[in-house]
Parts: structure tokens; C-alpha cells; sequence
């Protein structure tokens, strides 16, 4: 007999199905509540709501645990490249020599830009957000492959899709950069890796092939890889949400991109620098920062700590920590702003406020140290961001059509005016 849970509501109790997942999470199962007794639930946020059941990813906060599909994020960040991550995602296995071959094949297939869809960035000002360029160019595509309007979650043609848009995300990103600043075009180089072609269209110029060293190939494999999913957090949820009404999954990824451009998201990262920048100009001591973030009245908040899950550690905060290292190392180079980080990152660990707090350095505590290292500009951190997040929008966009997931549709609690009579124009 399957486990309940009793809700009592006056003198009427109600009978709720207990679900119980694969490392023992708990759920009580409300959807019959409203239609059985009028109530809804509140949950501002959904801090305590699942929205939906995944084989995806799973996160433990409090123990710091991160797993894709199974494997610990720290096997699969030391190990694995981002195609073969993504793939593990996508399909819920790491692929073998064959499947990974023709899963990288497929990929530099349809790397390119349509030459008409190339002609769409000169309508964008220089001075555009990248991540508006990247969510509009994204709806885009699907009107020069209208084919990928009707795909489904299966098939070869939603493979084609999945590879579709893994490279030319990649390619879209690198363009943008490159029309802000007014340089030409480098069209993809098949013979390239995944990274490797990304930073050869992003640093290649007419008279200077760009050669990324292996550190940084890796590094930057490393950040796409740490970011790959991350169970239901903003942009995914939004990717599910405009999914559930379904929308091709071009408008859905697209609607995650414009939820991952907010500073409370995937624009974290870029804050992380701009604070970090700050302080090291200001001259002012370290405490007077955390004295700020410590005042209730005061709405100052230090950038990269605590995280909306993990109550812990962030597990992809230590790897990310250990590659920035490595990555300086070999462009021998020192950061100040890394200097500024580890300090800051000490006096929070010594103070009781952030302690007892848990609030801990996230992954976007280092990543944006990293990016700045390999050279990528700062406005283009949380284009790097959607790259990297995009095999775990397409899984869970398309896991929700296999789970047949209804339309998405919060209920609300109406606090405003009671009914009113309409009062004619000349009588207010």
C-alpha cells in the first residue's frame, strides 16, 4: 500500500499520494486538492513546489551533490568533453566511439548560418545585449528550417534539431560578439573541436589564426560542462512553461535565454566581476562590504554566495576554483581580481553571519574569473551561460512532451477590489 498524507481542512480530512523519488526525495501529491476541497497551496517563487517528475539531473543542497544523469559532477567535469555531456543529457547515456562520432559529425554539419539569416545581425545596433541578439536569432532560425516547427521528442529529425541547435547557438554567440566589434565574420572550421571552433570564431582574424592551448580548450569545456543542467531553476522552469504549451522547441529555448539574462540568474557571473572591480578601486576596506551586506536596511548583497538550493558548498564552485588556477598558470598571469576573490572569500568563511547563513561561493563566484581569463568579454558571460545550458533546456523541453505534461497554469490568491459598478466617464 502506497504511503499517504492527511490534510485536515475544518472537520474534513483529505487522503494525499506520497511519491517517493529514486535517492528518497518525498512529494505530496496535490493535484486533486483544489477539484476535492477549493483549496490551492502557496508557494511565492515555488521554493517548495515540484513542478514535474525528471531523470535528468539530481541536485542534494544540503549535501552538495550534483549528478547528470547519474554520474557525479566532479567524474564528468574531470573526464568528459561538453559534446559528450550533452549527449549523456539528451539521451540519457554516454554515447560510445561510434554514437559520439556521428553525434560530433552531425553537430559540424549545421554549424554554418543560412547566408540570409547571416545579412539579420547588421539590423542590430553595435550596441545590442548579445543575449537579446542570441533570443532573437534563435526564434529566427526556425523560419529559414520551418521542418523543425512540427519535431517531436524522438526521431531522427528531432536529432537533427538537437544537433542544429547545439552548433548554432554556438555560432550565433560568436557572430554577435564579432558585429559588435566591427569585425568580419569567421565562418566555422569543421576540423575543429566544439570549444576550439568557438574561440576560433570569436579571436581569428584575416591576418591571425586564433590557436587555443588545451588548457583553455579544457577550461572552457569545463565552464559549458558545470553549467550543462541544473534541475528545475529559472530558465528551465521557463523552458518547461512556454514548452507546455507546445511551442516548438526554437520559441522555447529562446523564452529560457531572455529568463537566464537576469542578474539573479545567469547575469550572476558578470556581476561577480563588476563587484569584484569595485572593490578593488574603491579603496575602502573589505569589512565596510560585508558590513553592507550584513545591514538589513541597507540592499547591498555580495555577488556569487548562497545559492537558492545548495545550503552547502557549491559543488562546481570548488572544480571551477581549481581550473582558474590552471588556466593562469598557463597564460602566466596573475589576476587582481582573483586576489580580491580568495580575500573575500576568507573573511566570509571566518564571519558567523555567512557561516550560519550557509552562503558559501557559487559556481558564479569563479566563473566569471575564468572567462575573463580566456579572454571573453564580460557582456558576453551569460551568452557562455546559454551555450553551455542548452542540452538541458532540449531534455527537459523534451521530457515533458514524453511525460504528455499538461499546460502550465499557477493559480493565484485575488486580493484586490470586490465587485463595483461602473462609474460613467462624466460622474468620476
Amino acid at each position: 500500500m502506497s504511503e499517504k498524507a492527511h490534510l485536515t481542512i475544518g472537520d474534513k480530512t483529505y487522503d494525499l499520494d506520497v511519491t517517493i523519488g529514486t535517492e528518497n526525495e518525498k512529494c505530496v501529491d496535490i493535484q486533486k486538492l483544489r477539484k476535492e476541497s477549493g483549496y490551492i497551496t502557496m508557494d511565492p517563487g515555488y521554493g517548495n513546489t515540484g513542478s514535474c517528475y525528471s531523470s535528468i539531473t539530481y541536485v542534494d543542497g544540503d549535501k552538495g551533490i550534483l549528478r547528470y544523469r547519474g554520474y557525479p559532477i566532479e567524474e564528468i567535469a574531470e573526464k568528459a568533453t561538453f559534446v559528450e555531456v550533452a549527449y549523456l543529457i539528451l539521451y540519457g547515456e554516454l554515447p560510445n566511439v561510434k554514437q559520439l562520432r556521428a553525434f560530433r559529425e552531425s553537430i559540424s554539419e549545421h554549424a554554418a548560418l543560412h547566408t540570409n539569416l547571416e545579412h539579420h545581425f547588421s539590423g542590430f545596433p553595435k550596441t545590442s545585449p548579445p543575449m537579446a541578439i542570441l533570443s532573437a536569432m534563435l526564434n529566427l532560425i526556425s523560419c529559414f528550417h520551418p521542418e523543425v516547427l512540427e519535431v517531436h521528442s524522438e526521431g531522427p529529425e528531432f536529432d537533427r534539431t538537437v544537433a542544429l541547435l547545439l552548433s548554432k547557438v554556438r555560432t550565433i554567440s560568436a557572430f554577435s560578439y564579432r558585429m559588435a566589434a566591427g569585425k568580419p565574420f569567421n565562418h566555422p572550421n569543421p576540423n575543429l573541436s566544439y570549444c576550439s571552433n568557438f574561440l576560433h570564431m570569436m579571436f581569428s582574424d584575416p591576418y591571425r589564426e586564433y590557436v587555443a592551448s588545451p588548457v583553455i580548450v579544457k577550461a572552457l569545456n569545463l565552464f559549458l560542462v558545470l553549467h550543462a543542467d541544473h534541475e528545475q531553476n529559472c530558465s528551465t522552469s521557463t523552458v518547461r512553461v512556454v514548452g507546455s504549451s507546445r511551442a516548438n522547441l526554437f520559441s522555447s529555448v529562446a523564452a529560457g535565454v531572455c529568463a537566464l539574462w537576469g542578474p539573479l540568474h545567469g547575469g550572476a557571473n558578470a556581476a561577480v566581476i563588476k563587484m569584484l572591480e569595485d572593490i578593488k578601486t574603491s579603496g575602502r576596506p573589505l569589512s565596510q562590504y560585508l558590513d553592507m551586506a550584513k545591514d538589513k536596511e541597507n540592499d547591498y548583497k555580495l555577488m556569487g554566495f548562497g545559492h537558492r538550493v545548495y545550503k552547502n558548498f557549491d559543488p562546481r564552485s570548488l572544480i571551477m576554483k581549481k581550473q582558474v588556477y590552471k588556466v593562469l598558470e598557463e597564460l602566466h598571469q596573475d589576476d587582481p581580481l582573483l586576489e580580491v576573490a580568495l580575500e573575500l572569500e576568507e573573511e566570509t568563511l571566518k564571519d558567523s553571519y555567512f557561516v550560519e547563513r550557509n552562503l558559501y561561493p557559487n559556481v558564479d563566484f569563479y566563473s566569471g574569473i575564468l572567462l575573463r581569463a580566456i579572454g571573453i568579454p564580460l557582456n558576453m558571460y551569460t551568452v557562455l551561460f546559454a551555450i553551455g545550458r542548452m542540452p538541458g533546456w532540449i531534455s527537459n523541453w523534451r521530457e515533458l512532451l514524453e511525460h504528455k505534461q499538461r499546460l502550465s497554469r499557477p493559480r493565484q490568491i485575488y486580493t484586490g477590489e470586490a465587485t463595483r459598478n461602473f462609474v460613467p466617464l462624466a460622474a468620476r
